[in-house]
């Protein structure tokens, strides 16, 4: 008989087993999976494909016995591939679409080889559910110190200093690989599915102390692609604020170190620049976009401050952000690091 265990009571024990192992297809897996799972298909999308049409054209019992042989061969293939030299106290959670037989199939093996294997109830399904009803209620448990300031003052950039000093952090931009603004695509870096975003924003959430406050950004509902859950933004929209006091100068600097990519591939920032020709017309774009051709690039980003990122941050933290007047001010002259250094100790040492 197979060992199964349902998904409250794999989670609250994930770090004991050896290694997570998704069997769904490639395509599944890259919508969304469990943290650290690693991806070993029992039958790829093609094969899916393949087998789906002979269900239909040609019989159930065909379309069975060809999936079989598939299934067979690619666990055979896992088996010398991925999991050449496992001991035999190697204990792997294995699960698929909804716990039924693709999953089956390669704790059988496993379980018959001798390795301490166990599947999982309901499968990703069941992790999805868990995860979803989670982000309904896991925000409401912690305490959230969010950090305001304009663009460029920043933000994010605080954030990782206040980490380095032992603070609590939640990153909702690093979790969704963006950096929040029309322009902040990260390159080479592409922006996780709202699935994926969800569980690594949950993984993060259940990792964190409610005894103790959490750092996190002033974010609109959301990131690039990605959108934040309603309990998680309404709890940071009510939290205490800390606004960060930047020189204009300095927030030009901060800007062109994080966006230098769009200084060394400007046809790509004139594309993105396009996004705002419907809020600001085409003549403000065609400026801008020449300032892009001329290298004035501190020009630019002082131009898209004044005329669109300052306007957009104060009409939203008024609006959004119920606790922003009484904000705490934290003054940071220079862009350079030790200036945020101190900030973040000046911040964890306060709470």
């Amino acid at each position: 008989m197979l060992k199964t265990i349902d998904c409250d009571a794999a989670l609250a024990r994930l770090a004991q087993f050896d290694t997570i192992v998704d069997v769904r297809s490639e395509s599944e897996f890259a919508i969304d999976h469990l943290p650290g799972a690693v991806n070993c298909p029992v039958l790829t999308d093609a094969e899916r494909v393949e087998i789906g049409t002979r269900y239909k054209q040609v019989s159930p019992f065909e379309a069975r016995r060809a999936g079989a042989a598939l299934v067979a061969g690619n666990i055979a293939r896992h088996l010398r591939s991925c999991f050449p030299e496992r001991p035999r106290t190697w204990s792997p959670l294995v699960y698929c679409w909804r716990g039924g037989e693709r999953s089956a199939s390669i704790v059988h093996v496993m379980a018959r080889i001798g390795w301490r294997v166990v599947q999982l109830e309901g499968g990703y399904r069941a992790f999805r559910r868990l995860v979803v009803g989670a982000l309904a209620t896991l925000p409401a448990q912690f305490r959230y110190r969010v950090l305001c300031g304009a663009t460029g003052s920043g933000k994010s950039r605080l954030l990782n200093h206040l980490d380095r000093a032992g603070a609590q952090v939640l990153d909702l931009e690093a979790l969704a690989a963006h950096r929040g603004s029309v322009l902040g695509d990260l390159p080479g870096q592409p922006q996780p599915s709202q699935k994926q975003f969800e569980t690594r924003l949950w993984w993060a959430l259940r990792r964190l102390d409610p005894a103790r406050p959490v750092f996190v950004e002033s974010e609109s509902r959301r990131i690039g692609d990605c959108q934040l859950p309603d309990a998680l933004l309404g709890a940071i929209r009510q939290s205490a604020c800390v606004a960060l006091d930047v020189p204009v100068a300095q927030r030009i600097r901060l800007l062109r170190d994080e966006y230098r990519h769009y200084e060394r591939h400007p046809e790509r920032l004139c594309a993105q620049l396009d996004c705002l020709a419907a809020l600001h017309g085409l003549a403000a774009v065609e400026r801008w976009k020449a300032m892009v051709r001329n290298d004035s690039w501190d020009a630019l980003v002082a131009c898209l401050l004044q005329e669109h990122y300052d306007p957009v941050y104060c009409r939203s933290i008024q609006s959004n952000y119920l606790r922003a007047g009484e904000a705490v001010r934290v003054s940071i002259p220079s862009a350079d690091a030790s200036e945020f250094e101190r900030a973040a100790r000046q911040l964890a040492l306060g709470d």
